[in-house]
């Protein structure tokens, strides 16, 4: 597995997550602040896409995973 994949599971996770954790309708609801993070990712996402920069990349680089499609 590839870096880039890792990147879009870990977000995707996340996404989940604060959304379950910040949506009043969820039965795991504890604060609607968590949606916060929601967006936090959203934008990491969107600037990454412009400029290359994601940290958790730089982390999965220093840990030996390639990153890339091959």
């Amino acid at each position: 597995m590839n870096a880039e994949r890792i990147v879009r599971i870990v977000a995707g996770f996340f996404v989940m997550l604060s959304l379950a954790l910040g949506a009043q309708a969820s039965p795991v609801f504890v604060s609607s602040n968590f949606l916060w993070f929601t967006g936090f990712v959203g934008l990491n996402l969107f600037q990454s896409g412009f400029t290359s920069f994601c940290p958790l990349n730089n982390i999965l680089a220093k840990f030996g995973i390639k990153g890339g499609c091959c």
